[in-house]
């Protein structure tokens, strides 16, 4: 894992396509703002949880493309 310091007002790109701003810092919270391509699909772990959680519990005929897309995202990252 790579840390990298930031503060509000500063950022840093990802891959040349990806920027990450830090938008604003108190004592128990960072807001970040993420600007990518509209192809890059951009989850909050819990949510990508509950949609694999979610996935698993279907049981119509989508569900192994649904589940497929869902494991494409890989393991949970760390920001």
């Amino acid at each position: 894992m790579l840390v990298i310091r930031r503060r509000a007002g500063e950022s840093l790109t990802i891959g040349g396509g990806i920027e990450i701003r830090v938008l604003e810092t108190t004592p128990q919270r960072v807001t970040i703002g993420i600007v990518a391509p509209p192809d890059v699909l951009i989850l909050r772990n819990e949510i990508r949880e509950q949609n694999r959680e979610a996935a698993g519990s279907i049981r119509a005929p989508i569900a192994p493309q649904l589940a497929a897309r869902l494991a494409c995202l890989g393991p949970a990252a760390e920001i």
